[in-house]
């Protein structure tokens, strides 16, 4: 796989996950970063870092990426979301619009 066609995504803790870009296109935040014309310095090296989001959310995301692109493609299957999980991946996935 070409690097142009990954993502890198940087919790809070200095974690790396390098997922495709089309997986992380699933959020719209993301997305605009990673699109804009000039405006994000994300654009232009491929990495976003989320300061905010620990790397134990930042992972659930990420499994949440690849399974929205399997359902929208027709699989449909649950997403399992751990109780303890629930108010940090809310909070996350309202500022991803994901």
């Amino acid at each position: 796989m070409k690097k142009e066609d990954t993502v890198k995504l940087i919790s809070a803790e200095g974690f790396e996950f390098v997922i495709d870009k089309e997986a992380a296109m699933v959020s719209q935040t993301i997305h605009n970063m990673l699109t804009s014309p000039g405006s994000f310095a994300e654009s232009q090296h491929g990495e976003v870092t989320f300061p905010e989001i620990s790397t134990t959310i930042l992972e659930k995301i990420c499994q949440y990426f690849y399974w929205h692109l399997q359902f929208a493609s027709g699989k449909e299957t649950e997403f399992p979301i751990e109780p303890e999980l629930t108010l940090e991946l809310m909070m996350a996935a309202n500022y991803l619009h994901t």
